[in-house]
């Protein structure tokens, strides 16, 4: 296990560097599966776009990557345009069903409940997936090949199969609950000898016939078969067939809609940023730690030194405090966007650094035109997928999507995975008498961690950028634009970098690299240090030369193919 594991490390590596020789490409595809990879280039090849080669990419994830995301699930979509020079940001996120309230995830007396498996597992975490929807809606805007062709080769892997990848089989193998759920049980786990269920071993050939027969009811009758036809029954059916309380009904499928929202921009020295907005956190925390980093001289600074690591860390620590009251649905609540990347505000809060000490206490700030909330409940666990995309005429999609989970709710409809994105709202709805900004309230978007990012320099694509990871996302994300833009580096470089953040409670090193050696120095500095494994899965697109070059992370089994 351990030897074929190194190998495809060894082979996404050389794979990702040769995309990055000097001789760059006209555009790069950038996934986190060679299936999916492969999808697309097929779609490229074709006479497709951008556009129409992320619905490919999906189709295939949702088979191949079903740990982490799929059809069942929700996406935040970044688009570019290049023949209109126009970025378009759409939200496809889920949304909670209109009969639940904001006491889901307590129990009898008040208390939450245990994350896993009391909240995630079962219908009660399953929000309106909304991936479908997104995906033909810029298909109709924005596609150029026939909605049909783009599921040739998801449909062709789900009746042939493929190999289960060491990624699959090792998220498979800790999951217990999945053993006992139908029918996810029997598809994703084999019998041995004694009559114990194990995980389907590496190179076995999976097969999704199931699944199969969605994607051609899909290919057929579009959105609509999974939101009022077939494919929406098999969904409720499994709702309702489980032993928790469903609140999903046809209505709530039926009146889903995606959000065509205004991508966030920011400057960021002479590049601008642009990001998603709310209902994601991702790019407005990441964008208030980028206007912070801006008055420090991040080029002169080694990426995995002492130094580097404290100041990210404390700065870190500002933008989350901030997070964790202040963002969520911003059709719910007034989000201070404004107010959180206001000059003066971000000033006075970077006053809280000092550079050689670990500050003893960060609390939120009090930004602008902000709403007196209490902090959000967030425990949800790192998952998710993420690509990027850049085609022959120069359009471009950066495109993050999830399942949650890992597995998501643990339930199957028509060969995919449910997600149990619910468990991204807080668990308490609110504390000390105040509501929390980003509690369960029917209809409403959970806040999401989710970073899609395209950078621009002279108003032309500079770079394509996003990382799946649960909240850690947004640093993974963070330190990619850093790279990019401040040390100079090579997408495949980045991605290659050792990992190291503080979330609000302590600084995390990334295990079994050169930064467990300064643990020692932060410690010094004051820093709780904590060394831990870190799932980012970075994709990254980059601007050079006369094309395009590129970046898969080698902690995840993705692919990256030149389009020439």
């Amino acid at each position: 296990m351990k030897f074929i594991f190194s190998f495809i490390l060894s082979f996404i590596f050389l794979t990702s560097t040769y995309a990055e020789s000097p001789s760059s490409s006209k555009g790069i595809i950038a996934t986190s599966n060679p299936h999916a990879s492969r999808a697309a280039k097929d779609i490229i090849d074709r006479g497709g776009n951008a556009i129409d080669a992320s619905v490919a990419v999906q189709l295939v994830l949702t088979l191949t990557e079903p740990q982490a995301t799929g059809i069942g699930g929700g996406a935040f979509m970044l688009y570019w345009d290049e023949s209109k020079s126009k970025l378009y940001s759409v939200d496809g996120r889920e949304k909670a069903p209109s009969k639940v309230n904001e006491n889901l995830f307590l129990d009898s007396d008040g208390n939450k409940k245990k994350f896993y498996p009391d909240a995630v597992v079962g219908s009660q975490s399953v929000g309106v997936p909304g991936i479908i929807k997104l995906l033909e809606e810029t298909h109709k805007k924005f596609g150029k090949l026939p909605w049909e062709e783009l599921f040739e080769y998801a449909i062709n892997l789900a009746e042939n199969g493929f190999p289960v990848s060491p990624a699959l089989n090792s998220i498979l193998g800790y999951l217990k609950p999945l053993k006992k759920i139908e029918p996810a049980a029997s598809y994703y786990f084999v019998e041995n000898s004694e009559g114990l269920k194990k995980p389907v071993p590496v190179g076995h050939i999976l097969k999704n016939i199931e699944y199969s027969k969605t994607l051609k009811r899909l290919s057929k009758y579009g959105s609509y078969d999974f939101y009022e036809g077939e494919t929406s029954k098999l969904i409720i059916d499994a709702l309702n067939n489980n032993n928790k309380e469903s609140k999903m009904s046809f209505e709530d499928l039926r009146n889903y809609q995606i959000v065509w929202r205004e991508p966030l921009c920011r400057k960021y020295r002479s590049y601008n940023v642009c990001a998603m907005g709310p209902p994601s956190s991702g790019g407005l925390t990441m964008l208030m730690m980028l206007k912070i980093f801006e008055n420090f001289d991040i080029r002169s600074m080694d990426p995995n030194s002492v130094e580097m690591i404290h100041l990210f860390s404390e700065v870190n620590r500002i933008a989350y405090a901030d997070r964790a009251y202040y963002m969520g649905d911003s059709d719910f609540i007034d989000v201070p966007v404004e107010g959180l990347l206001n000059e003066s505000y971000l000033s006075e809060r970077e006053k809280l650094i000092t550079l050689n000490r670990y500050s003893k206490t960060i609390n939120h700030g009090n930004p602008p035109g902000a709403e007196e909330f209490e902090k959000n409940i967030d425990i949800s666990k790192p998952s998710t997928s993420h690509f990027v995309i850049v085609d022959k005429e120069g359009n471009a999609v950066s495109m993050t999507s999830t399942v949650e989970g890992p597995f998501g709710s643990h339930l199957m409809a028509g060969g995919f995975i449910l997600n149990n994105e619910l468990t991204d709202f807080s668990m308490m709805p609110e504390l000390n008498g105040k509501k929390i900004a980003n509690r369960v309230e029917p209809n409403k978007r959970p806040m999401s961690s989710m970073t899609p990012t395209i950078i621009f320099k002279d108003n032309n694509l500079f770079a394509l950028t996003g990382s799946p990871g649960g909240t850690s996302i947004i640093n993974y994300v963070t330190k990619s634009v850093l790279g990019l833009i401040d040390w100079n580096l090579d997408p495949s470089q980045i991605v290659n970098l050792p990992h190291y953040m503080n979330r609000g409670s302590y600084t995390e090193l990334e295990k079994n690299t050169s930064l467990e050696n300064l643990k020692a120095g932060l410690e010094l500095l004051g820093h709780p240090v904590k060394i831990q494994n870190k799932r980012s899965g970075l994709h990254i697109a980059l601007k050079k030369y006369d094309g395009y070059v590129g970046g898969a992370d080698p902690r995840k089994e993705g692919l990256v193919i030149p389009i020439n």
